[in-house]
């Protein structure tokens, strides 16, 4: 994907010490990226599509750096050119590789860096998993399985699930689509979901109605996804299977609250 840089309003007078690296997506970013707003912080938020974007609330401050970040070289090329006060990991807990990232270039340049800890020991009924292998030592016989997963563990998801039916729901860019449609997912079992658009889990209850689903494979991330998941698994019953996060994603992470009592407002400003 190509990489580009854009703003929403004026940044020829941001100062590097107004100024937080936000590193997210469309789960928890956009509610942080608020609250440090309206604190007085001059934001980049790094997405990897433009479609996330759309999730964010338009801001004079708010700024985008758009695209994966390739690599160790990446990171420190952004660090230099924005010298943020800090580094804000917002990352989904299974986003191991850019969290190491982020924690291994800030650490050589000195860069503080906060990391956003989801809570993702919800309490809740159900499966849970390591890996998608498990898949195949579960009764999935008769079930109509919804696959919200992300596009790119589609075909391993369906390689070691004994469901009468899939159906999936995936971000709304041609790279996903492109992904679901090869792991042999027919089109109209297919939803391309774009977020924010509606209010929370209103698209997914609509979904699981219209498939008639009768199982859901999610993700234990945390946050208000999982949240989503677990209260639709109870009000539709449905059977909630969980894929558990990597043994590390919840070290040394700290709670939203944490964090801005953390980054405080920028000098000069009063919260």
């Amino acid at each position: 994907m190509q990489r580009l840089e854009f703003h929403q309003g004026d940044s020829s007078t941001s100062d590097a010490s107004e100024t937080i690296w936000l590193v997210s997506g469309t789960g928890d970013g956009p509610r942080l990226a608020q609250a440090l707003l309206e604190r007085g912080w001059t934001l980049l938020v790094s997405v990897v599509s433009e479609a996330a974007t759309r999730a964010y609330r338009a801001h004079p401050a708010l700024h985008f750096q758009v695209g994966a970040l390739q690599g160790d070289g990446e990171v420190e090329l952004l660090l230099q050119r924005h010298r943020p006060r800090w580094v804000i990991d917002a990352t989904h807990p299974f986003a191991a590789v850019i969290s190491s990232r982020l924690q291994r270039c800030c650490h050589a340049q000195g860069q503080p860096l906060l990391r956003l800890q989801r809570d993702a020991t919800l309490a809740g009924s159900g499966t849970r998993i390591n890996q998608l292998e498990e898949l195949q030592g579960l009764p999935l016989s008769g079930e109509r399985l919804l696959l919200a997963i992300g596009s790119r563990h589609l075909a391993t998801a369906l390689r070691f699930s004994s469901a009468s039916q899939h159906f999936a729901r995936v971000l709304d860019n041609p790279e996903s689509l492109r992904l679901a449609l090869a792991a042999g997912l027919p089109a109209e079992q297919l939803a391309c979901v774009r977020p924010g658009l509606l209010p929370e889990g209103a698209i997914e209850r609509a979904l699981c109605r219209r498939w008639r689903i009768s199982a859901v494979l999610c993700r234990q991330s945390g946050g208000l996804t999982q949240q989503i998941w677990q209260s639709l698994s109870q009000e539709l019953g449905l059977r909630l299977i969980q894929i558990k996060p990597p043994g590390d994603a919840a070290e040394q992470g700290l709670p939203q609250e944490a964090i801005l009592r953390q980054v405080g407002a920028p000098q000069g400003r009063h919260e």
